[in-house]
């Protein structure tokens, strides 16, 4: 961990991240120039994304950083940026972009979103033991250990996490009893290849329509749900007025209050009641209950789609699902900070662990969505929504179109809900491979 930061105030590094953004935004609005070109081959997004990790990588700013107190002890000191954009910007996103959503249109969207998420989800059971095989024959020992320290329950918890989140990552801790003090070198790996990982998606979306026709993907049902909501929001376009911004800041933002409000109860609640359950497994699947995040994005995505059905849809047409991409491109941003290009060398073996692991995954999703015709966009928010979950998988999706990011929301949640299973299938699979 780096002690050398140059700036760790965060109202300082938060205007960092606003000027980066700034200048995405502004080169991308330069007609007949190089950035013209550039941008159609790389997305906005991921130069969102991209941007504040080489900041990270050049000890510009950081996530995190060590420094010395008064008394003279090492302490580890974190910037709460990313934490603020995940419970409440992206909350207040997903608000903002479903108050337009056409639910039934969502629904037709068929059964190949849901084959992909779950063929991302059978792509991460499988691939962590043939990763550990694999790997085991160039180098032995880096799947080694014995008891706590074995390496096959320290991948427990990537499997926890790149399947469901962090509950159910927590759970894979707690069930496997990983040595805690090796634990950081996982938690590494998670975020250097999952983030990798998404950039390489958000490339992807630069390029979709040439996926599309090679995969040979019927895009029609997406492309008629995009045409439906940008109808409907030309229909009741207008200049929005203070009074319209107040307004949709009030609904955003309340809506996030009051799931805050709500996840705070339910949470705690659902602990209680699932430390009664005597069978330790049944707790243990039932993990996600208890995270307030879980609760937070579903309670604001259900009173989003309630108020669809509303008047409170047409704040549309004053810019609701503009200001949650503004929101959007802010977390990808306090993400993008959160990735150091040069850890990728401090723990080669794990990393190739979970670089061959990822890569099983996405040669699976690739092989699958060719077999049945789907569209990269089932693809890419399928794969985010195991390997990402709610932070995420919106992203992705809104980066298709902000009419989107619900169908993310939705299958992050089925990912919350499967996670602790599937994680134990693929560890006990991964002990065997380390026999």
């Amino acid at each position: 961990m780096k002690t050398d930061i140059l700036f760790t105030d965060d109202s300082i590094v938060f205007g960092i991240l606003i000027i980066a953004l700034g200048l995405v935004f502004y080169t991308e609005s330069l007609k007949k120039s190089f950035w013209e070109k550039f941008y159609k081959i790389v997305p906005s997004l991921f130069m969102a994304y991209l941007i504040p990790a080489v900041l990270t990588s050049f000890g510009i700013i950081a996530p995190e950083w060590e420094t010395v107190n008064s008394s003279g002890e090492l302490i580890i000191q974190k910037s709460n940026l990313y934490y603020v954009a995940s419970r409440y910007l992206l909350p207040a996103a997903l608000v903002l972009m479903t108050l337009s959503i056409d639910l039934k249109a969502v629904f037709g969207l068929g059964w190949k979103a849901l084959a992909m998420f779950f063929t991302g989800t059978i792509g991460i059971i499988i691939g962590g033991p043939i990763a550990i095989l694999l790997i085991s024959m160039i180098s032995p020992e880096t799947v080694g250990g014995i008891g706590p320290d074995a390496v096959w329950r320290g991948l427990s918890t990537l499997a926890g996490s790149w399947i469901g989140g962090g509950a159910n990552q927590t759970a894979m801790l707690e069930i496997y009893g990983y040595n805690q003090q090796l634990y950081g070198g996982m938690v590494f790996v998670d975020i250097v290849v999952a983030n990798i990982w998404m950039s390489i998606i958000l490339i992807g979306i630069g390029k979709s329509d040439k996926i599309n026709r090679w995969l040979n993907a019927d895009n029609s049902s997406i492309e008629s749900l995009k045409e439906k909501v940008s109808s409907f929001s030309k229909k009741v376009k207008r200049n929005p007025t203070l009074t319209d911004i107040i307004i949709i800041m009030a609904i955003a933002f309340g809506t996030v209050s009051f799931a805050h409000f709500c996840s705070g109860f339910l949470g705690p609640s659902f602990k209680n009641y699932i430390s009664t359950i005597d069978s330790a497994s049944t707790r243990n699947v039932f993990t996600f209950l208890e995270s307030k995040f879980f609760w937070l994005i579903s309670i604001s995505t259900i009173i989003a789609i309630l108020l669809s059905f509303t008047k409170a849809k047409n704040y549309e047409g004053a810019g609701a699902s503009k200001f949650g991409s503004v929101f959007i491109y802010i977390l990808v941003a306090t993400i993008g900070m959160k990735m150091d290009l040069t850890m990728i060398f401090d723990n080669l073996g794990l990393i190739s662990i979970g670089f061959v692991w990822m890569l099983i995954h996405a040669v699976l999703l690739i092989l699958i969505a060719k077999l049945i015709k789907a569209p990269y966009f089932f693809l890419a928010v399928g794969s985010q929504a195991n390997v990402g979950g709610a932070a995420s998988a919106p992203i992705v999706a809104s980066a298709f179109h902000p009419s989107l990011a619900t169908v993310g929301v939705l299958l992050a949640v089925v990912g919350y809900a499967v996670g602790t299973v599937g994680a134990i299938i693929c560890t006990i699979l991964m002990e065997i491979s380390c026999s």
